[in-house]
């Protein structure tokens, strides 16, 4: 026990979740089942989670309650994870309103790298979902011109 070990700090550090984290990717139109459908066709059936389209025949008291009815829906006790599509835009204000009466937590700029990480790693606690989430989106995103270029340099 004097030992200076702490056994509740290394089982917060290793701990993975038995429920995984619901997942619901908000985007205008059809953004985000487009893009949950290429992540199953990649990755398999998913469960607990769901995209919710954001479109003009929808007003937005109808929009929110639909993303409460699946924030509620998904949520196993680990929370949900809120992907989408840009910062500042009508699906990331709208689901802003759920911060505070739901345990959940919102990343801006959904792509497919980021949502292949993201179904893959549910295991992980809510925020370091998220982060592991933020930082998948900001790898996939590669400009192959610059990068090749310096691959061929390499190779000379």
């Amino acid at each position: 026990m004097g030992d200076g070990f702490d056994e509740h700090e290394v089982v917060a550090e290793t701990f993975e979740q038995k429920d995984p984290v619901g997942i619901i990717i908000v985007s205008h139109a059809d953004l985000g089942s487009a893009l949950f459908r290429a992540a199953e066709f990649l990755l398999g059936t998913q469960y607990d989670c769901c995209a919710v389209s954001i479109n003009t025949s929808h007003d937005v008291s109808e929009t929110v309650q639909r993303l409460e009815d699946a924030a509620n829906r998904l949520d196993q006790g680990t929370g949900v994870l809120i992907l989408t599509d840009m910062f500042g835009g009508n699906p990331t204000n709208i689901s802003l309103s759920l911060l505070g009466k739901h345990n959940i937590e919102i990343v801006t700029g959904v792509n497919l790298p980021m949502l292949l990480k993201v179904f893959s790693s549910r295991h992980l606690p809510l925020d370091k979902l998220a982060e592991t989430a933020r930082k998948a989106g900001l790898d996939g995103i590669v400009v192959t011109g610059k990068m090749l270029s310096k691959s061929k340099k390499k190779d000379l």
